[in-house]
């Protein structure tokens, strides 16, 4: 068994990893939105570029839409029925 298997069987040790995680990914999106307002950084063409955080929120939202229309096309068109070949 490896590290990471340990770590991810133990419960707690799971609830520690993922408060971790979690508490990462809000510090990252409060420096995002810091050294926007520290450095002035919004040089957008629009108003809402310049919104805090707008890349990082605009990537989210693309990334779950390419997901879900992934999956939609892929059971519509792509997936066959289980006796296509009979």
């Amino acid at each position: 068994m490896n590290i990471f298997e340990r770590n991810l069987e133990d419960p707690k040790r799971f609830k520690l990893i993922k408060k971790i995680f979690y508490i990462t990914l809000v510090v990252i999106a409060l420096a995002e939105i810091a050294v926007v307002y520290v450095f002035h950084l919004g040089h957008g063409h629009f108003r809402f570029e310049n919104l805090p955080a707008f890349g990082s929120i605009y990537g989210f939202i693309s990334c779950v839409l390419i997901i879900v229309v992934s999956k939609f096309i892929g059971h519509l068109w792509l997936m066959k029925k289980e006796d296509y070949y009979d």
